[in-house]
C-alpha cells in the first residue's frame, strides 16, 4: 500500500452548491455518537451535483450488466448472519497494543479490542477480517482490517483511529482498514435505521478493478491499472432520480431513497456493486432479496469536487446564503 497520486478531476464548469442533510446526524446504536457531524461528507445530499464527466469511462469498467448485491444479511457462506459488525464498548475498556502489517499507515495506539470484539466473518474467517469498535464514552472509533489473535497478541493489516466528532481525514496518502483510507463505519447500513424509515448518509460499495488515483476525501487507493478510465477509490454514484420503487416494501423504499440522496461510495476492491451493512439478524430476508433486483445501469457518477471546503476536511459546503447554479440539460438524472 504505497502512497500513490490524487485524482483531481473537475467533472465540469458549472458549480453547483450542495447542502449537507438536514438535521443532526443518528447515532450509532447503543451510544449518543452520531456517525460523524451532520456537516460531514458522508451525510452529503448529492442529488443535485452534475454528472461527472468520466462517468461513462468508469461504468464502462464496472460490469453494469449486473444488478446491486447487499453484501449482509441472512447467509450460507461467511457466518449464520453477514455484514461486517460493530462492537460498541465503554471507555473503560481494556486497550491492547496491535501489531500492524502496514505500520507506517496505521494509527499506533492502544486499541480497545478483546474477547467481545465481533471480526467481520469470525476469527477464523479467510476475508477481510475487519473489526469496527465504537468507544462510547469518547465517541472514539476503532477500526482494523485482517484482525486476528497470534500467540496471544493481537495482529491487523492496517488500524486508523477517528472522533466522531470531528471532519478531520488522515494523513492523504494513508490507507485505513479500507482502502480508501476512509472510514468504514459511516458508509454502514444499518437496520436500526433502515427501520426507522431514515437512511442519512452515503453507502459503502465495491468492484473488481479499479484505478491507481483517489478522488477527495478518500486518502488511498490499491487499484491495478493507472489509467483514469477506471474508477477511483473515493467516487460516489448515484441513483438515477426516476428509477421507480413501485414494487417495493416500505423498507426497501428507504434504502432506494438514500441511494438517490447519498448515494453509493467506492471504497475497496471486491466484487462489483456488493453494498455494505452491518452484521445483524435481524435484517429482513425479504429486503435482502428486494435490494438484490435494482440495477447497477441505474447509477451514475457524481462529481462531488464542489462539496469541498478543505482538502484535509471532510466538511462540505453549505448551500445557505449561496446562489446555485443552473445545471446543464441532463446533468442530474
Amino acid at each position: 500500500m504505497r502512497r500513490l497520486l490524487v485524482l483531481t478531476l473537475a467533472a465540469t464548469s458549472l458549480v453547483v452548491a450542495p447542502a449537507a442533510a438536514p438535521g443532526a446526524a443518528q447515532p450509532v446504536a447503543g451510544t449518543h455518537c452520531s456517525e460523524f457531524p451532520k456537516d460531514n461528507w458522508w451525510h452529503a445530499d448529492v442529488r443535485h451535483l452534475p454528472v461527472h464527466a468520466r462517468s461513462r469511462q468508469w461504468l464502462s469498467h464496472m460490469s453494469t450488466d449486473v444488478d446491486l448485491h447487499p453484501d449482509f444479511g441472512p447467509s450460507y457462506g461467511d457466518g449464520p448472519n453477514y455484514g461486517i459488525p460493530i462492537t460498541v464498548v465503554r471507555s473503560s475498556h481494556r486497550k491492547v497494543r496491535v501489531r500492524f502489517d502496514y505500520a507506517s499507515e496505521s494509527d499506533r495506539v492502544r486499541y480497545p479490542l478483546g474477547d467481545d470484539t465481533r471480526i467481520e466473518g469470525g476469527r477464523g474467517s479467510s476475508g477481510d477480517k475487519h473489526a469496527i469498535v465504537v468507544d462510547k464514552g469518547s465517541c472514539k472509533l476503532y477500526e482494523t482490517w485482517n484482525t486476528r489473535v497470534r500467540s496471544g497478541r493481537w495482529v491487523a493489516g492496517s488500524g486508523a483511529v477517528w472522533s466522531l466528532r470531528s471532519n478531520d481525514l488522515r494523513p492523504d496518502g494513508w490507507t485505513s482498514a479500507d482502502a480508501a483510507g476512509l472510514p468504514i463505519l459511516p458508509g454502514l447500513l444499518r437496520w436500526n435505521e433502515v427501520k426507522a424509515g431514515r437512511v442519512d448518509h452515503a453507502i459503502r460499495f465495491t468492484t473488481d478493478v479499479t484505478s491507481r488515483h483517489h478522488l477527495w476525501p478518500a486518502r488511498h487507493d490499491a487499484g491495478s491499472r493507472s489509467s483514469l478510465a477506471y474508477p477511483p477509490m473515493g467516487a460516489r454514484f448515484r441513483l438515477r432520480a426516476g428509477f421507480s420503487t413501485s414494487g417495493y416494501s416500505a423498507y426497501a423504499v428507504t434504502v432506494i431513497k438514500a441511494m438517490k440522496r447519498y448515494g453509493l461510495v467506492l471504497a475497496d476492491n471486491g466484487s462489483p456493486w456488493y453494498f455494505q451493512g452491518e452484521q445483524n439478524a435481524r435484517w429482513p430476508a425479504r429486503l435482502v432479496e428486494e435490494l438484490k433486483s435494482i440495477p447497477a445501469s441505474a447509477f451514475v457518477a457524481v462529481d462531488t469536487s464542489s462539496l469541498q471546503v478543505a482538502p484535509d476536511s471532510a466538511q462540505v459546503a453549505s448551500h445557505r446564503g449561496r446562489g446555485v447554479a443552473a445545471s446543464a440539460p441532463g446533468a442530474t438524472p
